[in-house]
């Protein structure tokens, strides 16, 4: 914007300039094309050349200024569709990772539930062969009573079964 307004400043400079001069800008002169001479107006042919010099440059400027403004909206466009792709790309990643999470959580929990029936099966396993040698021990300690009776009968160290009955009883 600053430069705009220099270069319109300048231009109004040059226009006063040639205004405030107007009579030796109008004054013919000889003029050497290289193949001719001409007499015209040496100070107008200078004020057309700045013209045109000028027109050309806002020219050039505006159309640079619009390319750029052009580019910039392509880049724009091709930047919201890369956007919109990686965000669609994001998005199937995370599917895919709940998925892929999904199927691992389930084979977990598949693993979990089989060991766990199976430390149940053990521990039902475990608990029946303690009962099995409690009932055992249980037998065999009850075989060795009996026979320590029966050795402590034969021995006469024992009352006799009546007797040792009367004797449980009124305890």
């Amino acid at each position: 914007m600053i430069r705009a307004i220099a270069l319109f400043a300048g231009l109004l400079l040059v226009g006063l300039f040639a205004l405030l001069n107007w009579t030796a800008f109008a004054t013919p002169t000889p003029l050497s094309l290289g193949v001719a001479t001409v007499e015209a107006p040496l100070g107008l042919v200078m004020l057309g050349v700045v013209v045109f010099i000028s027109l050309l440059f806002t020219v050039w400027a505006i159309s640079l200024q619009a390319s750029a403004l052009l580019e910039g909206r392509r880049q724009t466009k091709e930047l919201q569709a890369q956007r919109e792709l990686a965000d669609k790309a994001e998005a199937s990643r995370f599917t895919e990772l709940r998925g892929v999470l999904m199927s691992e959580l389930s084979g977990v929990i598949q693993l979990h539930n089989e060991t766990r029936a199976l430390m149940i099966n053990r521990m039902d396993r475990l608990q029946e062969a303690s009962r099995a040698t409690l009932e055992e021990t249980s037998n065999t300690f009850s075989a060795y009573m009996g026979e320590l009776e029966d050795r402590l009968e034969h021995s006469n160290l024992l009352p006799r079964q009546r007797v040792r009955e009367e004797v449980l009883t009124t305890r």
